[in-house]
């Protein structure tokens, strides 16, 4: 199991650090590849999307983060 951040910009991020600990993925986007990367069983926590909304076509790179 894996814990995904997804959206996070400003101190929500560390909120949810507060909450659900430290992510071992964080995603700038909800985009498709993120949506590829968590796998069943994975937790995914969003500052502002849900999993059931349609993703971005485009890809961002994730690389430079937090």
């Amino acid at each position: 199991m894996a814990m995904h951040f997804i959206g996070f910009k400003d101190e929500r991020y560390y909120n949810a650090i507060k909450v659900f600990g430290k992510p071992d993925f964080i995603h700038r986007h909800w985009d498709v590849r993120a949506k590829h990367e968590i796998a069943e069983g994975d937790v995914a926590v969003f500052a502002t999307n849900t999993y059931c909304d349609t993703p971005r076509i485009h890809s961002f790179n994730d690389s430079q983060h937090m």
